[in-house]
This record gives C-alpha cells, sequence and structure tokens, in this order.
C-alpha cells in the first residue's frame, strides 16, 4: 500500500513496540512522495526494503540524494509512480550512496545537470554506492547549453553496481555519456555490469570529448576493472573517434550491436581485455568502424563486422604501434594479441601497424591472427600495413579470392558464395568449420534494449517532414508564415516578391521553397535575413535572394548561426538558389557560423552567386587551436560564383588533436571567376583548408581568380585536387605545417593556363 508521511509518523511509536521482532520486510512500505520536501522528509527515515515514489509529473530543479543501506534481500528502492510519467528537469541531478539501492523508471529531459554528472554513484570522494542498480532510467537529450561545458551522463564508482536497460540519447555538450570511474581502489576491480542499454544517437561533436563510454583513464589504466559491458545497442552513436574507450585491464565487452555509428572500439589503455560476440553494421555509412587494438593481452574473438567504410584509428580493424617505453598516457605496445574467429565482410580497411612514425615505433609483437574469415566485394584486399608485421602470425584465415595480396601466407581462398543466415548475418554457402564468427552468434535487437515504455524515435526531423504551407506575397508574409510554421514544414512560395523587414530566428527545421524556382525573389532589411539558433536547420530551393535592401553595415549575412549558446548541430540545404548584389559595404556573406556553432553538412548546388562583397561560407571562427571547427561536410556541385570579394568556403581545424574525422570539404563541377582577390580577403585565397581532414576538388574551374589555399595539419589528411582548370590562376598551394617533406595532396591532370 502507499503510506502518506503523516500516516508514517503515527505508525512508528506502534510499530516500534509492537512489531519490533519482526523481520524487517514486515515493516517495508511504499511511500508516495509529492514535493521535494516530503523527499527529504522520506529519506529521513529510510529503512531496507522500504520504495520512495515520486507522484507522476514534473520536479524541477530537482538535485535528488538517494542514500541509505538495504541488503541484497530487502533493497532500498527510489522509482516513479508510473514509469515514463515522472520528468526531472531544469537543473537537476541524482546521486547514489550507499548499499542496495535500486532506482527505476525516472525520466530526464529538459534541463541539464549542475554538477559534474547527472547521474552519480557516489554522493562525494568518501561516500558511494555498491551493490546498487540503475535500471529503466531515460536521459534525453539532457545537455549544458554550453557545448564545452562537460559533464558525464552517468558516473559509475564503488563495486559491483548494475546499469541496465536505460535509454541515453542526444548528449549534446563535452564530456563521455558513460564513465566507470577508477578513482582509487574502492572502485578498481569493480565487477560492474553495464547491459541491454539503449545507447541512442549523439551528434557529431566536432571536437575531442564526445565518447559515449569510457571504462577507466589513462592515469589509472594499468588497474583492472573487471566490468562487463554486454547486450548493449549503441545506435548512430557519433560523438568521436572513440565510441567505447576501453582505458584499464580485464574487462568484457560482448554481443554488443553498433549501429552505424562513426569510430570504434577501441582498446586505448589497459592490458587483458576481451571483446567477443559484438556485431557492427555499417551499412557503408562513412567512417563507421570496428576495433582498435592497443596494448597487451588483448582477446578479439567471434565478433562480426560488416559494411564498415572507416580507415586510420577508425577503420574495420586496427592493430597499432606502440611507444618503445610509453609513458602512461600514451600508446603502449600490442603484445600478445590475439585475433581470433571474426568476421569481416565488405570492411574496406584493416590496418596493421597503424600510426607508425618516428614516435610510435615499436611494432606489434607475439600476436596472431587466426582462423577469421574476410571477404570483400571484388576480392578487393582491405589489408593495408604500415610497418613490419612479423611479430604477427597469420593461420588458418579464410578471404576473398585476391589479386596481389598484401600478406601471403596464413590465408586460403574462399570457395562459396555469401548467404545471409536466420540472424541477419552474412556467412559462407558452404561454412568451413572453425572459421570465422560462430553461426549462433545473434545480434541483439534495439527493441530489446532499453525500457520498454519509452520510444526510440529518430534523432532529428528532416527536411519536408512536416505538412506543406502555401504563401503568396504580402507584407510580412514570409516572416508571418515562417514564425508560424511547425518543425520539418514546408513553405512553398507563389511567384512574385517578398520584402523580410525582421530576422527570420530559427528554433525548427523549415525549408523555403519556390513553387516555380527564379520566379520568387526575397529582399531583407536586416544584417540577416535568417539566424538559425537551437534546434533550427535551414533548406532553401529555387529563390533569387538580393542583398540590395540590407543596412549599410560591414559583416552583414544572408544566413548566419546565433553568435553564441550553440548546443544543437545545424544543417543547411541551398539548392537552384540566386543570391546577388550582397555589396551594400564590406565583408557581406553568404553563411557567417558563429563560434562553437557546429553544422552537420551544408550542401549547396545547381545556384548561383553574384557580386559579394564576403565570403560565401565562414567557417573558420575556432582559432584557438584546440581541434574545434564549424561543419563536418561541406559540399559544392556545379555551382557558379562570379565577383566574390572573399573566398568561396573559409575553412579552419586547428590544433594538434586527433579525435575527429572532419571537417570534409567535397567541390565537383563548380565554375570560379573573380573569386578571392578583395582587399579585405587578407589569405588572398578563393577557398582556405586549414586543417581540413578530407578534400576532395574534381571538375571544377577557377578562372581569373586566387589560388586554392591548403594547409595540412594533424592526421594523415586526404587531399585530391585532380582535373580542375585554373585559368589565369596560380596553381594550387599545398603545404605541411606540421611534418616534414613534400605534401602528401594528390594533384592529378589540372590544366593550369
Amino acid at each position: 500500500m502507499h503510506l502518506t508521511l503523516s500516516s508514517r509518523r503515527c505508525l512508528t511509536a506502534f510499530a516500534t513496540l509492537a512489531l519490533s521482532s519482526l523481520p524487517v520486510s514486515a515493516l517495508a512500505t511504499d511511500w508516495l512522495v509529492k514535493t521535494q520536501a516530503e523527499y527529504h522528509q522520506a529519506m529521513a527515515d529510510i529503512a531496507p526494503g522500504d520504495k520512495v515514489i515520486l507522484a507522476n509529473g514534473q520536479w524541477q530543479d530537482f538535485e535528488i540524494l538517494f542514500e541509505g543501506k538495504g541488503t541484497k534481500a530487502e533493497p532500498i528502492t527510489l522509482t516513479a509512480q508510473d514509469k515514463g510519467k515522472v520528468f526531472i528537469t531544469g537543473q537537476s541531478n541524482l546521486q547514489l550512496a550507499g548499499e542496495h539501492l535500486v532506482v527505476s523508471g525516472l525520466v530526464f529531459k529538459d534541463g541539464f545537470t549542475p554538477s559534474s554528472e547527472v547521474i552519480s554513484f557516489r554522493r562525494d570522494k568518501n561516500n558511494f554506492a555498491s551493490h546498487s542498480r540503475v535500471t529503466e532510467v531515460v536521459i534525453d537529450n539532457f545537455s549544458n547549453p554550453d557545448r564545452f561545458e562537460g559533464d558525464y551522463w552517468v558516473g559509475l564508482y564503488g563495486k559491483h553496481n548494475r546499469f541496465d536497460h536505460n535509454h541515453l540519447e542526444g548528449k549534446r555538450n563535452k564530456g563521455v555519456t558513460l564513465a566507470v570511474r577508477l578513482n582509487g581502489e574502492a572502485h578498481q576491480q569493480n565487477h560492474h555490469r553495464i547491459d541491454h542499454n539503449y545507447f541512442g544517437p549523439r551528434p557529431i561533436f566536432g571536437s575531442n570529448g564526445g565518447e559515449t563510454l569510457r571504462i577507466g583513464t589513462s592515469h589509472h589504466s594499468l588497474s583492472d576493472s573487471l566490468t562487463v559491458v554486454e547486450n548493449n545497442y549503441f545506435d548512430r552513436c557519433n560523438g568521436e573517434v572513440e565510441i567505447v574507450s576501453v582505458k584499464s585491464g580485464k574487462n568484457q565487452i560482448r554481443n554488443n550491436v553498433f549501429f552505424e555509428s562513426r569510430g570504434t572500439l577501441t582498446l586505448r589503455h589497459g592490458n587483458g581485455n576481451v571483446v567477443e560476440g559484438n556485431v557492427f553494421f555499417g551499412n557503408g555509412v562513412d567512417h563507421t568502424g570496428g576495433i582498435r587494438v592497443i596494448n597487451a593481452d588483448q582477446t578479439i574473438r567471434n565478433n562480426y563486422l560488416e559494411g564498415l567504410t572507416g580507415y586510420r584509428f577508425g577503420s574495420g580493424l586496427t592493430v597499432m604501434n606502440g611507444v618503445p617505453n610509453s609513458p602512461i598516457n600514451r600508446y603502449h605496445q600490442v603484445v600478445n594479441a590475439t585475433i581470433e574467429n571474426n568476421t569481416l565482410i565488405n570492411v574496406e580497411h584493416v590496418q596493421l601497424a597503424a600510426g607508425s612514425d618516428a614516435e610510435r615505433s615499436a611494432t606489434p609483437q607475439d600476436s596472431v591472427m587466426r582462423n577469421n574469415l574476410i571477404i570483400n566485394k571484388q576480392g578487393r584486399d582491405p589489408f593495408t600495413l604500415f610497418d613490419d608485421i612479423s611479430g604477427i602470425k597469420f593461420e588458418g584465415n579464410i578471404r576473398s579470392n585476391t589479386n596481389k595480396p598484401a600478406i601471403q601466407s596464413g590465408f586460403k581462398d574462399a570457395r562459396s558464395k555469401l548467404v545471409r543466415n536466420g540472424h541477419g548475418l552474412l556467412q559462407l554457402a558452404e561454412p568451413v568449420s572453425g572459421v570465422g564468427a560462430s553461426a549462433d552468434l545473434k545480434p541483439i535487437t534495439k527493441a530489446q534494449v532499453g525500457p520498454s515504455w519509452y520510444p526510440k524515435t529518430e534523432p532529428e526531423v528532416a527536411f519536408a517532414a512536416g505538412k506543406v504551407v502555401q504563401v503568396t506575397p504580402g507584407e510580412k508574409a514570409l516572416y508571418q508564415a515562417a514564425m508560424s510554421a511547425q518543425s520539418g514544414d514546408v513553405l512553398v512560395l507563389a511567384d512574385g516578391h517578398y520584402d523580410v523587414t525582421k530576422i527570420i530566428k530559427l528554433d525548427k527545421v523549415l525549408s523555403v521553397k519556390a513553387a516555380n524556382p527564379g520566379k520568387v525573389s526575397i529582399r531583407f532589411q536586416r544584417s540577416a535575413l535568417f539566424e538559425i539558433g537551437n534546434g533550427g536547420s535551414l533548406e532553401l530551393v529555387g529563390l533569387t535572394i538580393s542583398g540590395v535592401d540590407a543596412p549599410d553595415y560591414s559583416g552583414n549575412a544572408m544566413v548566419r548561426t546565433a553568435k553564441w549558446g550553440m548546443y544543437h548541430n545545424v544543417r543547411l540545404v541551398m539548392k537552384q538558389m540566386t543570391v546577388k548584389d550582397l555589396d551594400i559595404n564590406h565583408s557581406f556573406h553568404v553563411y557567417d557560423s558563429g563560434a562553437r556553432a557546429f553544422a552537420d553538412y551544408i550542401n549547396i548546388s545547381d545556384s548561383r552567386f553574384d557580386n559579394i562583397t564576403g565570403d560565401i561560407l565562414r567557417l573558420n571562427k575556432e582559432l584557438d587551436d584546440l581541434g574545434i571547427y564549424n561543419a563536418e561536410y561541406v559540399r559544392l556541385e556545379n555551382n557558379r560564383f562570379n565577383d566574390i570579394q572573399g573566398a568561396i568556403a573559409k575553412v579552419y581545424r586547428g590544433g594538434s588533436d586527433e579525435s575527429t574525422f572532419g571537417p570534409h570539404v567535397l567541390m565537383t563541377e563548380n565554375i570560379i571567376a573573380n573569386a578571392g582577390l578583395g582587399k579585405r580577403n587578407k589569405e588572398q585565397a578563393a577557398l582556405l583548408l586549414h586543417g581540413v581532414q578530407v578534400t576532395s576538388l574534381t571538375d571544377n574551374q577557377f578562372i581569373n581568380s586566387a589560388p586554392v589555399v591548403v594547409e595540412h595539419t594533424v592526421g594523415e589528411p586526404q587531399t585530391t585536387i585532380t582535373d580542375n582548370l585554373f585559368d589565369k590562376t596560380s596553381a594550387p598551394k599545398v603545404t605541411e605545417l606540421r611534418v616534414s617533406g613534400p605534401h602528401t595532396a594528390v594533384l592529378h591532370n589540372n590544366k593550369i593556363r
């Protein structure tokens, strides 16, 4: 039964005298609390077997301390009146301290933690939880609005704790989603279990600090954690290059599914870990990776990896070089690694002795790759060898028939085709006993993880996912339609002219399209036409936009982001556009990113830009050289740029961090005429790319323009400049800023005249 606190006070004396000889379970009661004050009163008298039940509704700014000592048979429970109907909002968090505690049914949403963790298995350094459990709890987009103010969503301390059937989705600020902390002996050899959780989509962070799960840190990496991570579903966890970062010893990572997640399960520090029974579905998504091996005594067996595109530190299977006599925070040599009975299907890259350089010169030793099945399309060899691999023994492996394979011995060619088994995994139609992942391997499904009562929705609203709204010319027509629209709506503008007298500020996903491309014109009278804020993304199609009515200020922009406070990623699409006369003053830009704003992608196609005094894309605000940048993908296809005083794009990523994949700049079939020559364009570049990781310039024409300037920094940048015309334009300038020797860019079949 549920009792109120006043009822409890009346019963206390009677219970003490008359029931003192009964077991604790006879006194255990469910206490329904409706206010924070009632919660604190209940906790003052909590006893083994008791349940504290939070009443349905919203609990604002609630810092919950759940402290007590239950028993294995009689735990103390904190739960919701109805699971999924108790919302912890505002600046709130949860701390557990004691033994045999259970928390369930809560939803953290519409807020963020005022401390370093949303859920912490400790009160302070001396008081933590052991033998406790958090189950069926949701943390949904509970992110600090300052993207670079770091926190953890879950911090596991103590020993023998379980975190299971929870839903964690949409962490947008810096910091690990779930961290196992080993700060002292009380938290080491902890035997924690992390199972059946839904790690929902985590957006690209654009910097270091976006791991989804981490076990330990480099400082404690020579200690054993003994943590089990099993039967979890990692759904599009794209924060950074390490999805799971293991930085301790003797952990078991088993039977998890990684679905279209960019990055890898990384054995970054610590020895004696076992990775088995995991399934990786890349489905050809960019930068999807598998397993990265570092350190000693690691076992990788019975894993299934399919459709992974990642390379370098994010490849399908990576065995790293180490640093001789490595300090604890660098790369320890791979020794005694066992990689056996894994299946790799259409995994584009398997990289051995990866990261080899003057520092990382310790090659893998005393290791073995055996009984693995490695099949790729058209017999393509996925192996790349970066150093001596004589310390790896190859035996009993089967691969597709490959011409001139990088590794000659220890492999046989497959003799049968692939078929998909009843568990959805590919295997040989005529299996070879003892080779590849077990036919019994069955990946856990999304429906089997997380709380059954909380929906797993798509992480972002797609363009044109809402209703179509017809708009006709009229005073304030476009502005009012945009303000009234719902996220995902499409505004279809009838032929004619539209004046916009106010900045259209977007906290929604909006498409604005011409009913008839080329027959809709827009002029704006403020310093920007659109300002994208948190939750906003913009698609523009078929419009003609002019800046002739903009105020006579420098630094105007057709589209800009909010200048600060951006923690939602932006998407920008422009198709069949005409943008002209952004020239009322100098430095009038098409798109101007604010500092710390980040775009998942900017796609511009089939458009024309004329007479602009600033830059087309201004993505150079992160000048503190911390590995931060303003856009992941910039795609420009079949556009015409004329009389652009600034650059087509200025993209900047500084620093020495190697935890990200971008930026990417992809330009195809564009014509650039008289660009980059303005006196305020201090770099004197038609295209300035600093620290860009992937650059592809193909079939473009640069006419009477400033040169393309590419500055390579960290990592292994991939720059390809092919089949372009540079007419009255200098050849591209490629500079290596961090490594000696000639640049690594591929320049081929370009015409310079």
